[in-house]
C-alpha cells in the first residue's frame, strides 16, 4: 500500500495547451479516491501521470514517499484496469490473470496460488479455463481487475473500468469494485465522468474543470458544502437549480415571489447576514423542491409547469420559474426567460399537477445555497 503525493503538478503539450493545473493533493495510504470532472477537464490525464504513461511538465509526484516523476510505469508498484480491458483474446482467463506473474518470474506453485485466489475473491473460478470470446461485460472486467489484483500492487489505478457495460451492470460492478477495495485495502485512484458512480464509490471525490482542482471532499461535503457554483451543480442529479435573485435582509426575491429566508441560514453562513439588496445566485435542489398541496415546507413559490415525467417513485416535474436562470459551467451565461429554462424537481408520485398548471411549489428554504453572482464562489 502506499501514499500518492501531487504537488503542484502541471502538464503542458506542445507549450501552449496546459491541460492540468497545480494539482496538489494526497491520496491517503489504502483510499479509494475518484477524480471525476466533464469530458476535457484532466482527470484521464492527471491519472496516466500517476501511471508514468505521460511526461509530467513540472511539479513533484511521490508514491509511497519516493518521487517517481522519472520512474518508468513499470518501476511505480503500481497496476491499471483500463476501459477496454486490454485482456489476450487467445489466453484463457487463467492466463490472462497470471499474465503479470509470469512476466515478473515468479515460480509455478507461487502463479497458480495467487490466480485461485483472486478468481475466488472475484467468483471467476469457474470460468478460469474460458476464453475472453465467452465471457461477459462483466466477467471480462473481472478478469482484468484479477489480472491487476494478482500483482499484489502498492495502488490500484482505474480509468473509466465501467463506461463498456450496461446501466444495470454498472450498478452492480461498482458495488463489487467498492466491496473489493475495502476487503484489499489497497490505495484506489479511479477516473470517471458519471458523478452517480463518484458518489457512490469514492472515499473522497476530486472534482475537475478545465485542468483545475475545484473541490477535494467527501462525498457529503462536496454535496452539503460545495466550494462553487460548478461544483455544487455538477454534484447532484438531477442537477442544482440556480437562478439570480437579491436578498434584502431575511427576505430572497426570486422573480416574482419572495422566500423568507430562515434564522439558522444565517447561523450557518454569516456572511449573508445584514445583506441589504444584496445579489445573489441562489441554488434549490430538485429533492428540495415538492407539491406544496402535498408536502408544505418553510417556503413556497408559483411556477408553470411544462413537463411532467412520472417514474413511479417519483415525478420529476420541469418547472418554468419567474427569475433569471444562471448557468454554472459559463460565468458569461445568465438566464433568459424567453427560452423557458427549467427547473427540475422531485415531486411525491401523488402529485395531479400537468403540464400547464401554476403550480404552488414548496421549498425547504434551511437547504437553500447561495453563491456571489461575480465570483461563483460559495457565500457562508
Amino acid at each position: 500500500m502506499a501514499e500518492i503525493s501531487l504537488d503542484k503538478i502541471n502538464k503542458i503539450y506542445g507549450g501552449n495547451f496546459h491541460a492540468i493545473h497545480d494539482l496538489t493533493f494526497t491520496i491517503r495510504d489504502g483510499e479509494f479516491m475518484v477524480f471525476v470532472g466533464p469530458s476535457g477537464c484532466g482527470k484521464s490525464t492527471a491519472l496516466r501521470m500517476i501511471a508514468g504513461l505521460e511526461a509530467i511538465s513540472s511539479g513533484e509526484l511521490r508514491i509511497g514517499g519516493r518521487i517517481v516523476n522519472d520512474v518508468d510505469p513499470k518501476d511505480r508498484d503500481i497496476a491499471m484496469v483500463f476501459q477496454s480491458y486490454a485482456l489476450y483474446p487467445h489466453k484463457t482467463v487463467r492466463e490472462n490473470i497470471a499474465f503479470p506473474l509470469l512476466m515478473a518470474g515468479l515460480d509455478k506453485a507461487e502463479i497458480a496460488t495467487r490466480v485461485d485466489a483472486a478468481a475466488r475473491s472475484l467468483e471467476l473460478t469457474p470460468y478460469l479455463d474460458r476464453k475472453p470470446a465467452h465471457l461477459s461485460g462483466g466477467q471480462r472486467q473481472r478478469v482484468a481487475m484479477g489480472r491487476a489484483i494478482v500483482r499484489q500492487p502498492a495502488a490500484f489505478l482505474m480509468d473509466e473500468p465501467l463506461s463498456n457495460l450496461d446501466a444495470k451492470l454498472r450498478v452492480q460492478m461498482r458495488a463489487e469494485i467498492a466491496g473489493l477495495q475495502r476487503k484489499l485495502k489497497v490505495t484506489t485512484v479511479y477516473v470517471t465522468h458519471d458523478q452517480v458512480e463518484a458518489m457512490t464509490m469514492g472515499d473522497r471525490v476530486a472534482v475537475l474543470k478545465g485542468g483545475v482542482l475545484q473541490q477535494v471532499d467527501t462525498p457529503q461535503n462536496l454535496y452539503a458544502r460545495p466550494v462553487n457554483m460548478f461544483v455544487a451543480a455538477f454534484i447532484g442529479s438531477p442537477s442544482m437549480n440556480l437562478y439570480e435573485a437579491t436578498l434584502d435582509g431575511a427576505n430572497l426575491r426570486l422573480g416574482g415571489n419572495t422566500i423568507q429566508i430562515p434564522e439558522i441560514v444565517f447561523e450557518q453562513r454569516p456572511s449573508l447576514r445584514g445583506a441589504v439588496r444584496r445579489h445573489v445566485v441562489v441554488g434549490i435542489r430538485p429533492e428540495h423542491m415538492n407539491d406544496a398541496t402535498l408536502l408544505p415546507a418553510s417556503a413556497e413559490i408559483t411556477a408553470r409547469v411544462k413537463l411532467v415525467e412520472a417514474l413511479g417513485a417519483e415525478a420529476m416535474v420541469h418547472l418554468v420559474v419567474d427569475a433569471p436562470w444562471v448557468d454554472a459551467g459559463d460565468p458569461d451565461a445568465t438566464g433568459d426567460i424567453a427560452i423557458e429554462r427549467t427547473a427540475v424537481a422531485r415531486f411525491s408520485p401523488k402529485s395531479s399537477v400537468r403540464a400547464d398548471d401554476i403550480a404552488r411549489v414548496s421549498i425547504a428554504a434551511e437547504e437553500l445555497h447561495f453563491f456571489d453572482p461575480v465570483t461563483r464562489e460559495s457565500l457562508w
